[in-house]
């Protein structure tokens, strides 16, 4: 992420809050905290769909994309391999205490 780029998006998003909702901002933070960030992405996209603001959606998503780190779904857990059999019953407990 360039800082110049999510500044930018966050100065825009800022100027288009204010005029169409009279929501104050505050860029620097929106940069720098990804909780504030997503609120205003929240608030942005919240706005754009009961007052029908569609062009805050562009700048949302912008300052999103930007700012707010993607979640990857994390890897699958597997399943522990199953003990080979042995001859002695007790074999496949001990070979858990390990």
């Amino acid at each position: 992420m360039s800082q110049n780029d999510a500044f930018a998006a966050a100065a825009h998003l800022h100027v288009l809050l204010r005029r169409k909702t009279g929501r104050v901002t505050d860029t620097e933070w929106m940069v720098n905290n990804v909780e504030y960030a997503q609120a205003v992405v929240s608030f942005a996209r919240q706005r754009a769909r009961e007052d029908g603001l569609d062009e805050l959606l562009p700048l949302a998503e912008r300052l999103e994309s930007l700012v707010i780190p993607v979640r990857r779904p994390s890897a699958p857990v597997s399943a522990p391999a199953p003990l080979e059999a042995a001859s002695d019953p007790s074999a496949r407990y001990i070979g858990r205490l390990r």
